[in-house]
């Protein structure tokens, strides 16, 4: 099983809202998930994150990949 943590869109049409979830690499985008790590509200002024980093920290040592857009995301938090 392919590991990957991505965002997963929640929220009302033109208000999105994300959860940053790790997934299987094979389930939907917005479908079954491993566990939350956090959210993330892109129409905020500062544009960050609310993440658990231990648990991030927890799934990248077990050989999950982050996508590109968490990727940018988690730098500049």
């Amino acid at each position: 099983m392919a590991v990957v943590l991505r965002l997963s869109r929640h929220g009302t049409k033109k208000k999105p809202f994300y959860r940053l979830v790790a997934a299987d690499k094979e389930y939907p985008r917005d479908g079954r998930y491993l566990e939350i790590l956090g959210t993330y509200n892109p129409k905020q002024p500062d544009a960050k994150g609310d993440f658990k980093k231990d648990r991030i920290e927890h799934w990248v040592k077990q050989g999950a990949v982050p996508s590109q857009t968490v990727k940018q995301i988690l730098a500049r938090s």
